[in-house]
């Protein structure tokens, strides 16, 4: 992934134009980072007088996350919770994710639900990939350790109802990734930056110039959901955008695409024409922690849900009864886009 002018992403995933200017009248220097971490790539790109923030911040500053919550680290908490009979104390970072998620899984009316890793799992989403999909019965068996009824935290203690009861946070820690890299800068009185792990972005602020920063988002070309060029463009000076989509993660059986967000409350993947959601938010944990919840819940109640948001938009790219792609954005998406 390049981050010199352009952070280009997968199809409808995010673009950051990041063009320098000429800083002979500014006393701001531009400094970039970009490195390794979950899995994926991330680059910071700020303002400042001098290198306030280093590499060795940074990727500190995600290892220490990864040991929280990494499902990919058998040492991390999230991993020693899931071994778990009753639970474990968990620190403060796994304590925040887990209370968000309850909470967008309350709003969301269960379409979010951190304790669907045994589904995922079962589907071919995790680290081992099983050579069959699982039957109905497997799927029911599956159920009675899902839902986030069965988690519960009191004080830093994440309590389990049942011994097979997993979580997986992974649909909203690069949100929060973003975020913390995000107060990583601002700590250090950077107040002009863009903050991206995975395609998940925090901005802040612009340019020494005046310019603001700018999102491109790209879209399809035709039915085959290749990339096209970049469709929209949208500018803020203040928050987050963060991407879910069908167009990376989907595996095939019997003939058909599956997609991988699952419903937790049927098991089954979800099947409703959505194939990406753009959301901006004021913080990345909530963009990241509601655009898997829209995918599953789909279009119409998408919109009816974003009508009662204040601090909450999107963009959202569905395939139509006939087939057709089509888009849409809420009125306060269009709000940032720029005009091409």
């Amino acid at each position: 992934m390049s981050t010199t002018n352009i952070i280009s992403f997968a199809w409808l995933s995010l673009a950051v134009f990041a063009v320098m200017a000429s800083y002979g009248f500014h006393t701001l220097k531009r400094f970039e980072i970009n490195s390794y971490a979950q899995g994926t790539t991330y680059s910071i790109i700020y303002y400042a007088a001098d290198s306030v923030v280093t590499k060795k911040q940074t990727d500190s500053l995600l290892s220490r996350l990864d040991k929280s919550v990494s499902l990919y680290l058998p040492t991390s908490l999230i991993c020693r919770f899931n071994r778990s009979a009753k639970g474990i104390e968990v620190d403060e970072p796994f304590r925040i994710l887990v209370q968000k998620a309850i909470a967008i899984n309350k709003a969301t009316n269960g379409a979010v639900d951190v304790t669907v890793k045994p589904l995922v799992d079962a589907w071919g989403f995790g680290a081992n990939k099983p050579e069959l999909a699982p039957d109905d019965k497997t799927i029911q068996r599956i159920l009675k350790n899902v839902g986030t009824g069965k988690i519960w935290l009191k004080g830093s203690f994440l309590h389990k109802k049942y011994p097979g009861v997993q979580i997986d946070l992974n649909g909203i820690a690069q949100g929060y990734s973003a975020d913390l890299l995000a107060g990583l800068l601002e700590k250090h009185h950077v107040w002009c930056y863009i903050a991206e792990i995975g395609g998940e972005l925090r901005i802040k602020g612009r340019k020494p110039d005046g310019e603001k920063f700018t999102v491109g988002i790209e879209a399809i070309d035709g039915n085959d959901m290749a990339p096209g060029p970049i469709r929209k463009v949208i500018s803020f000076t203040d928050g987050a955008v963060t991407t879910s989509g069908n167009y990376r993660k989907h595996l095939q059986s019997g003939g058909k695409q599956i997609s991988h967000i699952i419903n937790p409350k049927t098991g089954y993947p979800a099947q409703t024409g959505m194939i990406s959601v753009t959301v901006y938010a004021k913080d990345a944990i909530t963009a990241d922690g509601y655009d898997n919840g829209f995918m599953a819940m789909g279009l119409k109640k998408t919109l009816t849900f974003l009508a009662n948001q204040n601090n909450m938009q999107a963009y959202i790219v569905y395939k139509k009864s006939d087939g057709t792609v089509a888009d849409t954005a809420t009125n306060g998406f269009k709000a940032y886009e720029l005009k091409r």
